[in-house]
């Protein structure tokens, strides 16, 4: 795909806007991102690297911090115990300093994998219906499990109990082979 802006180069960034349900795409190169600057929502700079994509979507509080700088008592930055990283930084980087960051920023990240997942903080992903025929039923058999525990916690205790006999209908269904894969 050639860029959009010069009709040269091919391009190598590609931007998706939905707003109101109307989809809009562009599509540029590199040298074309870097000379129109914070049109194409670059600050100009060195270039354009994936950590700054990521660094944008993560300064999710910024706006608020600055509407109200001394509203808030000052509290302690948070510190990975391994690399020394501050969420700060990491928030300006783009990118966890050691595996250990992850446990350490947990909780400041459900936000952001919610922001950037439309609500989920887990990327479940797909699965191909004639590979994944247990994959599905295991699925299948874990959400009605989570519905069999709402349902007993709300003492519902005849629903609860047709969603036992599903998932134990589900389980006999994958433990029998029968996996609803492809059939020879």
């Amino acid at each position: 795909m050639i860029c959009q802006e010069c009709n040269e180069r091919p391009a190598a960034l590609h931007f998706t806007k939905i707003v109101n349900g109307k989809k809009a795409e562009v599509h540029i190169c590199e040298k074309c991102a870097q000379e129109k600057g914070e049109m194409f929502m670059f600050n100009g700079g060195s270039g354009f690297s994936i950590n700054n994509l990521l660094a944008g979507l993560l300064n999710i509080e910024s706006g608020f911090q600055q509407a109200m700088p001394n509203a808030l008592p000052k509290k302690e930055v948070l510190r990975c115990k391994r690399c020394n990283l501050s969420f700060p930084q990491f928030v300006h980087v783009g990118k966890f300093g050691c595996a250990e960051c992850y446990e350490t920023f947990k909780d400041q990240l459900d936000p952001i994998l919610k922001r950037v997942h439309s609500g989920n903080t887990s990327h479940l992903g797909k699965v191909p219906k004639r590979i994944g025929g247990s994959i599905h039923i295991r699925k299948q058999i874990n959400d009605l499990k989570q519905t069999l525990k709402q349902f007993i916690e709300q003492e519902e205790f005849e629903k609860a109990a047709d969603i036992r006999d599903r998932v134990r209908s589900l389980e006999k269904q994958m433990n029998s082979g029968d996996e609803g894969g492809e059939r020879s």
